[in-house]
């Protein structure tokens, strides 16, 4: 069996995925000049890609899929597929009877944590005071709307969507001593820490209910554009937003009126959105209306899962769906080429 990693792999990084393989397995990777060593040019892996079994990957340059005629199994070191889903791979891999796998969970740890990180510097207003103290000038009228920091102690909080990140965020919570919601597909399924799972069909009345609002779903067909101006009119004008899903499930022109109209009291994010070129124009990333210089607003840029021991995980968890291929074993992280998760 050949793997092509699908980045400029260290020598310890072919190592571990060639010794976790069965005897025999050849593991491959680009070589070439590089400005980030976990993108590839086609021009440095065409060669290898023609005759590769398995592809583990972080990106995919355009064209490499097409040559990789031979290919069985694609092992995603990602949770969403939806970049591959607009790039056209999903199509494919179901043409060829191509297996897709991903390691959702691998970062949960890390993104969950960042989620937390969110829901306290937005209650504790923690940009507003820190600049406060630069400029030695303490925040006045104490006690003030616009100084007072919100609590999470005795507050709700509502999970849009309870997979692994999801449900590390109500763990969390629930160490803040909040009241846990949730919303998923699956309401019938419990969760550990939350006290009570609404439907989809439900989500304005949970939506309702809530301080503090996390979006951890993945974007699909039915998650796209999910939080829009209906969603946001249904909270709280105290409530805080969070979004560590993707950018796409939440319509940016709603929220910045929302923002800007004080209709929502605090938005976070480390995702943002994508106006891919052929889709929208003029193309683009972020936010087109500036939603990230917002007062109300701080967020990151896909640094959420940029912590430590994350891409040791995710190059672990993405070798044991090759091993478990390999061995003719369930795929513990297949995704369905129809739902796309």
């Amino acid at each position: 069996m050949k793997v092509l990693c699908l980045w400029y792999a260290v020598q310890d990084e072919i190592d571990y995925i060639k010794g976790a393989m069965p005897a025999g397995t050849e593991v491959v990777a680009p070589k070439g000049d590089y400005l980030s060593r976990f993108d590839c040019a086609y021009s440095d892996v065409k060669h290898l890609a023609v005759d590769a079994d398995a592809i583990i990957a972080l990106s995919v340059p355009e064209g490499v899929l097409e040559v990789a005629q031979k290919l069985k199994i694609f092992s995603w070191l990602h949770s969403g597929v939806d970049d591959l889903r607009q790039m056209g791979a999903l199509a494919l891999f179901k043409q060829r009877g191509v297996k897709l796998t991903n390691i959702r969970g691998a970062n949960a740890v890390a993104v969950a944590e960042q989620a937390m990180m969110f829901v306290l510097a937005l209650a504790k207003k923690t940009l507003l005071k820190h600049n406060a103290l630069q400029e030695r000038q303490k925040p006045f009228p104490v006690y003030a709307d616009e100084n007072r920091s919100a609590m999470l102690h005795g507050r709700t909080i509502g999970i849009i969507g309870l997979g692994q990140i999801g449900s590390r965020v109500a763990k969390h919570a629930k160490g803040f001593d909040m009241q846990v919601i949730g919303v998923r597909r699956n309401k019938g399924k419990p969760v550990d820490y939350v006290d009570a799972v609404y439907g989809i069909d439900e989500l304005h009345s949970a939506l309702a209910k809530c301080d503090y609002v996390v979006v951890a779903t993945p974007n699909t067909t039915e998650t796209n554009q999910l939080i829009g101006t209906a969603e946001l009119a249904a909270m709280k004008p105290s409530a805080f937003l969070v979004n560590i899903s993707r950018g796409a499930v939440i319509q940016e022109k709603p929220l910045y009126e929302a923002l800007t109209s004080g209709r929502l009291r605090g938005y976070a994010a480390d995702v943002w959105w994508s106006y891919g070129f052929g889709r929208a124009f003029p193309a683009g990333s972020g936010s087109r209306l500036g939603v990230h210089k917002l007062p109300s607003v701080i967020g990151s840029d896909d640094q959420a899962a940029n912590a430590d021991d994350v891409l040791q995980r995710n190059i672990e968890w993405g070798t044991k769906n090759l091993l478990e291929f390999v061995k003719g074993g369930q795929l513990t992280r297949e995704v369905s080429l129809e739902l796309g998760y």
